[in-house]
């Protein structure tokens, strides 16, 4: 007699069901659609829906739903075509006031969602995008921090009070020239203390003067190395949410190398001006002498000022003279004022940019200090087929508060409207640089039909695999044979079930691993099958000859499956990239075909030959 446990079947029972609930997503597929983000100081509202509603009506371009989610305006169209079509009306209609981007809207129902269903995240294979890799240039970053060094030495020297001829930066490092060696001994004395980042030690010593020398120390390299990297990183991952792209991929390639996918993006000219953007950060003074609305009218703009606007659109004068600047700035972080509760950001400055803005501040108290968020922006234009590079620059008052106090490394920006507000300050102080230059040293750009043609391709492979398994098993098997491949249904849907719930990424790479799991998936069950035809031929009864099947071919299939694993972990830890996708699809497809294998199999044999039934033959 069988003896299946009770609850084995509820167990796979409830598997299954999960799976099939959380696979159904996969079966909606995503709609073609144009989404509108509000740049800073424009709203996304019913106004701009009627506005997007009367540009694609007037030009007869069809949409098939129009809603706005999440605080962006959603445009879904019935084909790809259309959608690009429409992109071009509506970024010629709202300018740079809106973010607008390709975008594959979810079609999966709100129960469904509610529950945590989604349907698989197609790779840049499948659904078309942009894939650059850049280059960090760990040099330039260096150098920029030893021009810092240089800059904190001479700033600290001289408040300290001790005399120099130059500090200057080399090839070789920073030399310090001092007048004495009394000067030389105390110089030593005051950066060993103030800067223990710079390993020093003394030069020659003459009447031209007493060197030291002095470079950063390796650990310093190392995190100055590692920190531009990171931050490049943070920078860009900022930037290419003001695409408004869907599932972008952003991450770390070896020491100094950075991979960024765009899926659904065409438009690599857009993509490298927003990647490619070098942005920075100014502190001017609010020239009050004047009304900024009457020079706006007038045009009248005095001789050492400047118009410029908020984020709002409001005119503001600045005085010419420069105060800060954001290769001074260290760090930004958002808060609360500790005096009135109100939102502020905290910002740190260097020792160069402290000394400057004490010395401002000492003198105008009371009186405004501006923020100016200056963007050169990259434009990559194909004039008779070859690439035509310009520059554009975008100057923007991002916020505008008064001097209480006299400050000077350390200050507060307050005046904002609210915690978000500060937030976003914060966010721009930080992200508005890049840490380092970068080069794009790869670039591909993978077409949506392309995409298409991949997805039709990977799913005959697996509609083609898939049946020929089948009908091999069936044939070769009879009704065990059927068994099997209710069991390798079974564990197609729970691959897909656990991919989309884990929110894996579906490359070709994973096709394949899938199409490989499929076959791989019946070795379990010709295994048990065999042996059960040898018990048979051995004279054991049908039941006997069953039990013994599965219990005798476990170990076997335990150790096939396990070597396999560890060499998909091997693949998962060390690979990148498509190897990776492959590993993660191999590593799920070997544990899920080891359930459906036996356990799901041996509930349907039990099922069938089991429950106190007089078995006298086997259909095997």
């Amino acid at each position: 007699m069988i003896n299946f446990p009770k609850w084995k079947y509820g167990l796979v029972l409830a598997v299954i069901l999960l799976a099939a609930l959380y696979a159904l997503p996969n079966l909606h597929p995503q709609d073609p659609a144009v989404q509108l983000q509000a740049n800073r100081g424009n709203v996304v509202d019913e106004a701009l829906r009627e506005r997007i509603q009367g540009v694609l009506e007037r030009n007869q371009v069809p949409f098939t739903r129009m809603s706005i989610e999440d605080e962006r305006l959603l445009v879904r169209f019935p084909d790809t075509d259309t959608q690009l079509r429409a992109i071009e009306l509506v970024r010629q209609e709202v300018g740079e006031q809106y973010v607008s981007a390709l975008n594959l809207a979810s079609t999966v129902p709100d129960w469904l969602a509610s529950l945590g269903g989604k349907s698989m995240t197609l790779g840049l294979d499948l659904q078309g995008g942009v894939h650059f890799t850049m280059e960090v240039d760990q040099r330039a970053s260096i150098e920029q921090q030893e021009n810092r060094f240089v800059e904190d030495i001479r700033v600290l020297l001289r408040d300290k009070r001790v005399r120099y001829q130059n500090v200057s930066r080399t090839a070789s490092g920073i030399v310090v020239n001092l007048r004495s060696e009394a000067d030389r001994e105390r110089a030593y004395a005051e950066i060993a203390a103030d800067l223990p980042e710079l390993v020093l030690e003394f030069g020659r010593g003459s009447e031209d003067g007493w060197l030291i020398n002095g470079r950063i120390s390796e650990a310093t390299l190392s995190e100055i190395a590692a920190n531009a990297i990171e931050q490049n990183v943070s920078t860009l991952r900022n930037r290419v949410n003001e695409l408004g792209v869907a599932e972008p991929i952003i991450q770390r390639q070896g020491e100094s190398r950075i991979v960024v996918q765009l899926p659904g993006v065409q438009d690599t000219a857009a993509a490298k001006r927003i990647l490619g953007a070098t942005a920075t950060l100014e502190y001017r003074a609010v020239d009050e002498a004047v009304n900024a609305f009457e020079v706006q009218q007038t045009g009248n703009v005095p001789p050492d000022g400047a118009l410029y606007t908020d984020r709002r659109g409001n005119p503001v004068v600045l005085k010419k003279r420069l105060i800060v600047s954001g290769d001074q700035l260290v760090n930004a972080a958002s808060g609360f004022d500790s005096r009135d509760g109100s939102p502020m950001v905290s910002v740190r400055l260097n020792a160069a940019g402290a000394r400057r803005m004490q010395e401002f501040t000492n003198e105008n108290v009371g009186k405004g200090m501006a923020v100016v968020f200056v963007e050169r922006i990259p434009d990559v234009r194909l004039v008779d087929g070859r690439e035509v590079r310009s520059t554009r620059i975008r100057q923007e008052v991002i916020s505008i508060a008064t001097i209480r106090e006299p400050f000077g490394r350390n200050f507060q920006t307050t005046g904002l409207d609210s915690a978000s507000e500060a937030s976003e300050l914060a966010l721009l102080l930080r992200a508005g640089a890049l840490a380092a230059p970068i080069d794009i040293v790869e670039e591909r750009v993978i077409g949506p039909s392309l995409g298409q043609d991949n997805i039709e391709r990977g799913t005959r492979a697996i509609v083609i695999g898939f049946a020929a398994v089948l009908l091999f098993m069936l044939v070769y098997y009879r009704m065990f044979g059927l068994v099997a491949n209710i069991a390798l249904v079974a564990n197609v849907v729970l691959i897909v079930a656990l991919l989309s719930l884990l929110g894996a990424t579906l490359t070709m790479p994973g096709i394949a691993g899938i199409v490989l799991t499929i076959g791989m998936a019946v070795d379990a069950n010709v295994l048990i099958f065999e042996r059960i035809r040898e018990e048979i031929r051995n004279g054991n009864t049908p039941v006997s000859s069953i039990r013994a099947g599965y219990d005798k071919a476990w170990t076997t299939i335990i150790d096939a499956n396990i070597t396999t694993l560890i060499a998909g972990v091997s693949l998962l830890a060390f690979g990148s990239g498509p190897v990776r996708g492959f590993a993660v699809v191999l590593c799920i497809g070997i544990l899920t075909s080891m359930f459906t294998a036996v356990t799901v199999s041996e509930a349907i044999v039990s099922l069938i030959y089991g429950r106190g039934r007089k078995v006298k033959g086997l259909s095997i």
